[in-house]
Formats: structure tokens, C-alpha cells, sequence
């Protein structure tokens, strides 16, 4: 009688470890370029190489030469980097120093293709407009010696970023709520003085009534998308 609820709370708990974990894990295990990482977290919609995505930025996202969280920093190509770089701005410090995320950019245990989150990003433009900017290297522990010019940020669609927000929060609440009635569950029927055999049965049976709480919260028909 147990397996089926198990298998289902299971289920869930592993789909709410990819969906709220720290990027770690799976993601950690894949060779990541730049380019489907930063759209992958930014939202930003637009493909190619990386050295591209400024041109093809125009008419289809606002672009600036001031950092907002969120806006994907655009490199230009150089001799060592001859596609370009993307990197999403994971905070705004000052007006000179930001943090990026992004792939494929320090050798991590000696291998590319790595994630790196929250990295120290300078702006070192003469006119501080960051079309100039030095990043921090993993193996030098330090910003590295290089210096990069960029073409500047794309910023996220502000109705996109609403309902990417609006769409976590949801699940949020949803979780919290599935957990809440799991736990009222529990405790509404595993009572004080039962017991160990009682306790037991109870126990089994409330794991089936869990099991079918959850399982009804996780086929509810999400909303409609609008295009």
C-alpha cells in the first residue's frame, strides 16, 4: 500500500529540487555554452552566436550602457574570444561594479563549459559607459589581466520578467501549501496514545491521503499562456 504514495511524494520532491535548487547538480554536470545559458536564465529569446546577439537585439529588446539586474552583458569578439561572450547581471553594486552569471568562461578543475554565479565584474571605461570592463578568472582568484570591450546591456522584457515573477510566485504558494496540508495531515491523524501498530497503520494511511493531496495539486490545468 505504501509505494504507490511514496513513489508520487517522491515524485514531487525531485521535480521541487530542479525547480528551486541553486544551480548546482544536473545543471553543474553539463558542458554549458554562454549563449543557451544566458538565455535560459535571462529570458532573453534570441539565438546565434554571441557576438550577434547585439545586432539582432535591435527593434526586438531595449539595449542600454547602464547594468540593471537581469539585462544580459554583450562582449564584442576578440583574438581569444572570436564568437563573443553573454553573461546575465545577477546584481548592480556600484556604478563601476557589478555581478554576472554566466558559462563557459573560467577553467574550473582544469575543464570549460562551466557555471559560475555572482562573479565580480569592473567597468574600466574612461568614460564609465562599461564598453570596457575586466572580469573575475577562477584560477587566479583575482580579475584577470585581460581587459574586454562589450557593446553594452539588453534588457529584459519588462512583461516577460512579470510573468516569469508571477508564474514563481505560484508555484511558491502552491508548495508551501501542499506542505502545509501534508503536515495537517499528519498531524490530524497519528494521534498521542495510539499505539505502535496503530501508529503504523495510521501513519500508512495518512501517507495514501498525502499521496492523493499532492497528486491533486500537481495535475491542476496551469494558466493559459498569452502570447
Amino acid at each position: 500500500m505504501l509505494k504507490r504514495p511514496r513513489a508520487v511524494i517522491g515524485s514531487l520532491a525531485a521535480a521541487a529540487v530542479m525547480f528551486f535548487a541553486p544551480i548546482s547538480g544536473a545543471m553543474a554536470d553539463t558542458y554549458w555554452q554562454c549563449v543557451p545559458f544566458a538565455r535560459l536564465i535571462s529570458g532573453v529569446q534570441i539565438y546565434g552566436d554571441a557576438w550577434t546577439w547585439w545586432r539582432q537585439a535591435v527593434g526586438k529588446y531595449e539595449t542600454g550602457f547602464s547594468p540593471k539586474a537581469g539585462a544580459v552583458l554583450c562582449f564584442k569578439p576578440t583574438g581569444k574570444m572570436r564568437l563573443g561572450h553573454v553573461a546575465v547581471v545577477s546584481q548592480v553594486l556600484t556604478d563601476r561594479v557589478i555581478q554576472i552569471t554566466h558559462a563557459n568562461w573560467s577553467r574550473i578543475g582544469g575543464t570549460r563549459g562551466q557555471i559560475e554565479k555572482d562573479v565580480t565584474v569592473i567597468d574600466v571605461s574612461p568614460a564609465g559607459d562599461w564598453s570596457q570592463v575586466k572580469v573575475w578568472y577562477d584560477p587566479v582568484r583575482d580579475l584577470g589581466s585581460s581587459t574586454y570591450p562589450t557593446h553594452g546591456f539588453i534588457y529584459q522584457d519588462a512583461n516577460a520578467l512579470r510573468m516569469a515573477s508571477n508564474k514563481l510566485n505560484g508555484a511558491q504558494n502552491t508548495a508551501l501549501a501542499v506542505a502545509q496540508g501534508a503536515a495537517n495531515q499528519v498531524a490530524s491523524v497519528v494521534r498521542p496514545g495510539a499505539g505502535p501498530l496503530q501508529m503504523l497503520s495510521q501513519a500508512a494511511d495518512s501517507t495514501d491521503r498525502i499521496a492523493a493531496l499532492i497528486q491533486a495539486a500537481t495535475q491542476m490545468t496551469p494558466p493559459a499562456e498569452s502570447n
